[in-house]
């Protein structure tokens, strides 16, 4: 498994190449869409592994769904982790809104973790599945989003992107190296 790893102030972003059902973090983020209703990739991955009580909290407490660039928080269900934050990111448009979205999701979380004590978290790359952001362009979004948020916020102490394959995981690892630089 590859793994890399950058300091911020107090806090730390990893990358990790492997299955985010399995991160023994506090919270795992969701690739969720709108209506909270479940659906393929990571979505259909977290609600496998963590059971029906997931959707059962989702549709008890967010019947409207959730705006794309927000996102919400449920319990862990059968997962490792004791929380997931199901974030709505964009489907691809090649707009300069996507990138303002995208953005939003990931601060939607983060700021979920600081108002709920969250201080570890693993997210996958939201929106680059079936919503068609290419992986190139997300990352660096994902990663200066999270840094940003970090320097202000120490109480989160770990940031780790778990990436399911090769080429998701050199996206993100040329991103974080170019914010490293910046």
């Amino acid at each position: 498994m590859s793994a890399s790893a950058v300091t911020i102030g107090t806090s730390k972003i990893e990358l990790v190449q492997g299955d985010i059902t399995q991160q023994e973090l506090e919270a795992i983020g969701n690739a969720a869409n709108s209506k909270l209703a479940g659906g393929g990739g990571v979505d259909g991955a977290i609600h496998r592994a963590g059971g029906p009580e997931i959707m059962a909290e989702l549709k008890a407490k967010y019947p409207q769904g959730c705006p794309t660039g927000q996102a919400v928080l449920t319990g862990g269900g059968r997962l490792k982790a004791r929380y997931v934050l199901h974030a709505v990111g964009p489907v691809y448009s090649g707009k300069p809104q996507d990138a303002k979205l995208l953005a939003g999701a990931y601060r939607s979380c983060l700021t979920l973790c600081s108002q709920h004590g969250i201080r570890t978290v693993a997210f996958p790359s939201i929106s680059t599945g079936v919503y068609g952001y290419p992986v190139e362009k997300a990352a660096p979004v994902a990663i200066h989003t999270v840094a940003a948020y970090l320097s202000e916020h120490p109480e989160i102490h770990v940031v780790r992107f778990v990436l399911f394959d090769e080429k998701t995981f050199a996206a993100y690892q040329r991103a974080l190296a170019e914010a490293v630089l910046n």
